[in-house]
C-alpha cells in the first residue's frame, strides 16, 4: 500500500522529467485516489525532479522482513 513518505521505485520511464525505470524517490503527496507526487533527490538531498505517477507505475520498497523464516 502506498502512503505519503513511502520510498518507491518507478516502473516506467518519465522522459520529460529525466526519470528512468528503477529510479528511487519519495512519495510527498496524494493528488487523486490513484495518483501520487513523487520527489527525486540526489545524495545531498537536493530535489532534481518531481513526477506525478499512478499507483500502477510505482513499487513500494521494503526495508524490513515481510515473512518470517521457517
Amino acid at each position: 500500500m502506498i502512503e505519503v513518505l513511502a520510498v518507491v521505485a518507478v516502473l516506467k520511464d518519465f522522459p520529460d522529467q529525466g526519470i528512468v525505470r528503477g529510479q528511487v524517490g519519495t512519495v510527498v503527496e496524494k493528488l487523486a485516489p490513484a495518483v501520487w507526487e513523487v520527489e527525486f533527490s540526489d545524495t545531498d538531498g537536493e530535489t532534481y525532479a518531481m513526477v506525478e505517477a499512478d499507483t500502477a507505475d510505482l513499487m513500494v520498497l521494503q526495508f524490513h522482513p515481510m515473512l518470517k523464516a521457517a
